[in-house]
Formats: C-alpha cells, sequence, structure tokens
C-alpha cells in the first residue's frame, strides 16, 4: 500500500471546495508560504490538518479515518474555533517570516557581542 501525503490530500480537498490560499493563509492566520509549504509535507502535523479543517468547516476524518475520528469535528461545524496559546505558537514557528526574523536578531546580537569585545580589546580591558 502506497503511503498518503497528506499535503496533497489537504491541498485538494481545499481547492475541491473552491478556497483559495490567501484565503486559507488569512484564517489560519500564516503566509501563503507557510500554506504552500503544508501542501509539500508528506507528513503533516496532526495539529495543523486539524485547525485547516476547523477554519474551514471541514470535517478531515473522511479523509484521514486514522488520525481523527468524525466526532473531533463535529463542535466545530456551528461554532468559531479558538486556538489555544500552545497551538497559536506552532502556526506561528511554521512562518518563514518568524525564523528570518528571528535569525535577523540573532546575527545582530551577535554583532554587537563581537563590538563590544573589539572595543574592549581596544581598551586594554580583556
Amino acid at each position: 500500500m502506497m503511503e498518503q501525503h497528506y499535503g496533497q490530500i489537504v491541498e485538494k480537498v481545499i481547492r475541491r471546495n473552491g478556497y483559495s490560499l490567501t484565503e486559507l493563509a488569512r484564517l489560519t492566520n500564516v503566509n501563503r508560504r507557510s500554506v504552500y509549504n503544508w501542501f509539500n509535507q508528506r507528513r503533516l502535523k496532526k495539529e495543523i490538518i486539524y485547525r485547516i479543517g476547523c477554519a474551514l468547516k471541514h470535517d478531515f476524518s473522511v479523509e484521514f479515518p486514522n488520525l481523527f475520528s468524525s466526532s473531533e469535528f463535529k463542535y466545530f461545524k456551528n461554532n468559531i474555533v479558538l486556538l489555544n496559546s500552545n497551538e497559536e505558537e506552532e502556526l506561528k514557528e511554521m512562518s518563514d517570516d518568524y525564523w528570518k526574523d528571528k535569525y535577523i536578531a540573532l546575527l545582530e546580537k551577535y554583532n554587537n557581542l563581537l563590538l563590544n569585545s573589539m572595543k574592549q580589546r581596544e581598551a586594554g580591558n580583556f
């Protein structure tokens, strides 16, 4: 039996239901690049599939009966989904911008340490 490609399955459902990538990105509070990354992942995290299903009001237990029971999605058919802080942070970390910003901040700290080290050497404090 061939292994399922979770990202491709999710993408098919999204396109079949007429959602744009921009709309999905907005509903899940991530950028479009993150949505593309999701579609390319063979093993997409259960939490991400669940979040997409809740945002689109789609029951992914049909496509992924091994991951979800249909009862997990019933509540969200008529209700608004609120993420807890851990889920929100996890989705945020999936964003390319998040990691780019983190990298830039780290580089800036490193440069400041180098500058301070050079100043101390020049002053003879080292």
